[in-house]
């Protein structure tokens, strides 16, 4: 580096304060640090980061691909191509939900709905409940818009299913927003038809927007998916959050999309506007495929989730001092591993360092997830089964 280098490097940088509140996503922390040591010769089995090891589907990307031949190359609507936000209505009707293309806004991945329904609708002090364990993000971007997060906990006992009545039970006049995820991320929680009911019928008389994160919705091996968008009353109060990146393994082609009422969508395009002008065209029209076209890749990986799921389950369960239950949803087991005496991160640390193991602690999803760790079962089984070997023996000769 030069002298000038140096010099600008030495400068005292002044950040707005907003920015020491906002957080990180461990899983790509983990990653990197993973990396490292297979640049110096480790053999890493890799369980940390939420993404389909699959290919996407070859219809889909040979409609990227006419798109681009096609000439959508060039900016688009802010909220999304007419032809995206229409398909996507329709994929809404399949799951029993009236949505006109006009209460769709398309974006750059799943998470900027997210960022964009806290910044519309929370205020300084403002309460948003939230799942702990949950998805990093929530948490972070309540902090930093200033408002105040309520956490709600998800008990291993119920299989990490929500409680109406807890939820409800939290609920103050200065409540703004509450963030549902279900299939649910890192527990692999499914909530119930039961107490999501009950949810909306609490909610039918109370000035309070909902979040539903359902971007793992494709992903449910037992039970079923349900919005609570579906019930009465509660369509115009919820925004629901979804996406391709986990049911269509579409990661990197970074497209989400959220449906809610009309006038909050403008507001969501202004933001887009503001943010990131439009989402790429051609990658629209490969989701439009994607929604439109042959839906048996969609069914093969989940299968074959479900196989892994067993062979990861059955193996944890084997190890002494964890204890797993079976997720109905997603990608991720969520052993209890109290009963190994150690922390989430002690273990999660040393089964990186020693055992070439990567995982999350379950503290990195809140302060409810300490004695848990978790995987993604990502992974081919082959690869789960040499993890699961490497863990069983660090953990004897660690006992």
């Amino acid at each position: 580096m030069n002298s000038m280098g140096r010099q600008t490097t030495e400068k005292t940088l002044r950040l707005a304060e907003r920015m020491s509140r906002l957080g990180t996503e461990s899983a790509f922390d983990v990653l990197v640090r993973a990396r490292a040591l297979e640049a110096s010769g480790k053999k890493v089995v890799h369980l940390e980061i939420g993404e389909p090891d699959f290919p996407t589907a070859p219809h889909i990307v040979e409609a990227a691909v006419k798109a681009m031949r096609d000439g959508f190359t060039h900016y688009g609507p802010p909220a999304g191509l007419p032809q995206l936000r229409e398909a996507i209505a329709e994929d809404a009707a399949r799951r029993g939900l009236r949505v006109d293309p006009s209460e769709v806004v398309v974006t750059p991945g799943a998470k900027p709905i997210m960022f964009y329904a806290i910044l519309a609708l929370v205020e300084t002090g403002d309460e948003v409940l939230y799942p702990d364990p949950g998805f990093p993000i929530y948490e972070s971007m309540i902090n930093f818009v200033g408002g105040r997060g309520v956490p709600y906990t998800l008990s291993e006992e119920r299989y990490f299913d929500v409680t109406a009545e807890e939820m409800l039970g939290k609920i103050t006049d200065r409540t703004r927003l509450l963030i549902l995820n279900s299939p649910q991320n890192p527990t692999g929680g499914v909530m119930s038809r039961e107490q999501i009911e009950a949810l909306a019928r609490g909610l039918a008389s109370r000035d309070v927007m909902v979040l539903s994160d359902e971007i793992y919705r494709h992903l449910i091996y037992e039970g079923e998916h349900v919005s609570i968008a579906q019930f009465p009353g509660m369509r115009e109060k919820t925004i629901i959050l979804d996406g391709f990146s986990k049911g269509y393994a579409m990661t990197g082609w970074r497209l989400g999309y959220g449906i809610m009422r009309h006038d909050l969508a403008d507001h969501f395009a202004r933001l887009m506007v503001n943010s990131n002008s439009c989402t790429a065209s051609f990658s629209q029209m490969a989701a439009v495929a994607a929604l439109r076209g042959d839906q048996a890749s969609v069914n093969d990986m989940r299968e074959e989730f479900r196989r892994r799921r067993k062979v990861i389950i059955e193996g944890l369960n084997r190890i002494p001092g964890f204890q797993c239950q079976q997720s109905p949803g997603a990608f991720y087991a969520f052993p209890n591993i109290s009963g190994t005496g150690k922390t989430s991160k002690e273990i999660a640390d040393a089964l990186l360092d020693s055992a070439g193991v990567a995982c999350l602690s379950g503290t990195a999803f809140g302060r409810a997830g300490e004695g848990y760790l978790r995987f993604s079962y990502a992974n081919s089984v082959e690869n789960i089964r040499m993890a699961l070997g490497r863990i069983e023996s660090w953990v004897q000769e660690n006992r």
